[in-house]
């Protein structure tokens, strides 16, 4: 079978990347052929190409990026039980996802809900997965005011929705363009910038944080905000949080089965902010990098 992908064959801009045909071969032992219907962009993206992951997780070359998407079993390989040629699924791992079609381990394929649409269900392990992660691993529930930076996006989001599904009142901060979106899903918004902890003050003490933004201002408003740090995390880690003290948020076994759930039963959803063709990948890196979107950005093969 013929399919396109996304590659790049240095680390840089993305200008790196480019398209090929590809011929994907009949699914080994342990795989699956899925057909994409929707690949979730997601700012880990960019950064593996851009190098930023290098150290840590070099990939070899030629790499396909893309770590999360959902799709239609093609094709099933010796081995595999409990998958079978036309079921929905969600595919999640850390690089190789700009594909049209792909050979994937059934391992790490996860049922999709039949009342959850492609675009939904790409969206759930990364930005879903660590927001469930960072609410659980500070015990956000009930008599808790959680301030969360980067609330428009879809970390930020679906942290707010997972939050105030558990009784929490949640504070978000953003661009005043999104301020009506997390009004809607149940945030109080505050513009960020300058007299940010002046104005979060003015709604009263908070118990808790979440950034899913990053940076030494946001880092600088979490230590002057939050009385024990202990209840503060961040899903982007850098030098400003690693002095500050400020946890990481580790990922929750449970978590996608946690957010397929939530997903499933309408009380996490992600606003798609845009739907790019796949060739356009690079125009969709350049979104992700520029920042301030609300929701995520879908990639259509």
């Amino acid at each position: 079978m013929m399919s396109v992908k996304i590659y790049f064959e240095e680390y840089g801009s993305p200008k790196v990347l480019q398209q090929a045909d590809e011929t994907v071969a009949e699914p080994g032992t342990g795989e699956v052929t899925i057909v994409n219907r929707a690949i979730s962009v997601n700012p880990v993206d960019w950064k593996v190409v851009a190098g930023y992951r290098k150290e840590h997780r070099p990939v070899q070359f030629p790499a396909v990026p893309g770590n999360e998407t959902a799709g239609v079993i093609e094709a099933v390989g010796p081995g595999v039980e409990g998958f079978s040629v036309g079921d929905e699924v969600i595919w999640y791992g850390f690089t190789g996802a700009y594909r049209a079609q792909a050979n994937v381990q059934a391992s790490a394929l996860f049922p999709k809900p039949a009342n959850i649409d492609f675009e939904q269900a790409a969206s759930l392990p990364v930005a879903g997965g660590t927001a469930y992660s960072a609410v659980h691993q500070i015990g956000i529930g009930i008599g808790d005011t959680v301030l969360i930076h980067g609330a428009a996006g879809g970390v930020g989001s679906a942290a707010v929705q997972i939050a105030t599904a558990l009784g929490a009142r949640v504070i978000g901060t953003a661009s005043e363009a999104n301020h009506p979106y997390l009004a809607s899903i149940g945030a109080e918004p505050v513009r960020y910038g300058d007299g940010l902890v002046e104005r979060v003050r003015a709604l009263g003490p908070i118990t808790a944080s979440i950034d899913a933004f990053g940076g030494a201002a946001s880092v600088a408003a979490t230590v002057q905000l939050v009385p024990d740090l202990s209840r503060a995390v961040t899903a982007v880690t850098d030098e400003h949080s690693t002095t500050a003290g400020i946890a990481a948020v580790v990922a929750a076994a449970d978590r996608l089965a946690a957010v397929v759930k939530l997903a499933e039963q309408g009380t996490l959803r992600f606003t798609i902010a845009e739907r790019i063709p796949l060739a356009d990948a690079a125009k969709a890196f350049e979104l992700s990098h520029a920042g301030h979107l609300r929701g995520k950005i879908i990639l259509i093969p």
